[in-house]
């Protein structure tokens, strides 16, 4: 059977997408669907981690979610965030989104470019400072170590989760291909549909992490990317399934 179904185990793109252009050219259906979720930590859980917010006279901000999760934490447990506390951000656009928050032009706010270690001169400039890092509890530890290896001091604690969404009205989970993008994907998967059996499905997956849990979970990984052919998700399911339902008209 030829490969018409597709499920992307991502929020559907709001503008015009790769993904959109792949199944108009190979008349596909294609389905976008989060198999994961982000939810803020509890007050409760927080207090667990034997951390005080006013402990810490600036704050590393690697992600949108991570600034909105610190700011509920402190709104939860009524805390009030200094003036004088200084905000270090992996980039301008974090950095601006800090307006929904507080008042930019009073607060002592610095950011990166693109890559993390472009924001390690400007903390190394203020190393005196005691640095609290908010994050996932499912993370890289890229960042952690890009720190310690400018043997800067901080603190990392936990402010939100990746948990498994709710897929329990997919009941027509008849999908050729599904598509993951994280090994959290992969948990979710078999939350969600406990029995789940592969057969003939075609399981696509993007990062080392990824393929790793694929395999870890006895699934057999057909589509991998990034490649130095297709560095795209799309541009490795265009080449598989190109291939894939050429072989079948073959054998027809």
């Amino acid at each position: 059977m030829r490969i018409r179904k597709i499920l992307v185990s991502q929020p559907e793109p709001k503008d015009k997408s790769p993904y959109h252009e792949l199944a108009k050219k190979n008349n596909l259906q294609i389905d976008f669907r989060p198999f994961i979720q982000v939810e803020g930590v509890s007050g409760k859980d927080f207090r667990q981690q034997k951390i005080t917010l006013l402990d810490f006279s600036a704050v590393i901000f690697t992600s949108r979610k991570a600034v909105d999760h610190y700011f509920r934490i402190a709104k939860e447990l009524r805390i009030s965030i200094p003036d004088e506390m200084k905000y270090f951000c992996i980039n301008e656009a974090t950095a601006y989104y800090l307006q929904k928050y507080i008042t930019f032009r009073k607060r002592k706010i610095f950011h990166g470019n693109v890559k993390f270690e472009d924001l390690i001169p400007l903390i190394q400039k203020h190393k005196s400072e005691k640095f609290l890092l908010p994050q996932s509890d499912v993370h890289k530890d890229e960042v952690g170590n890009i720190l310690e290896k400018s043997k800067v001091s901080f603190t990392p604690v936990t402010m939100f989760r990746t948990v498994s969404s709710d897929l329990t009205d997919l009941t027509d989970f008849n999908y050729d291909v599904l598509v993951f993008f994280s090994p959290s994907g992969i948990k979710s998967l078999f939350h969600n549909f406990p029995g789940f059996d592969q057969r003939e499905t075609k399981i696509a997956s993007f990062g080392a992490a990824t393929a790793t849990a694929v395999n870890e979970a006895g699934l057999r990984l057909d589509i991998q990317a990034p490649s130095p052919e297709n560095p795209s998700m799309a541009m490795a399911l265009e080449a598989y399934i190109s291939r894939f339902n050429k072989e079948v008209i073959k054998k027809k």
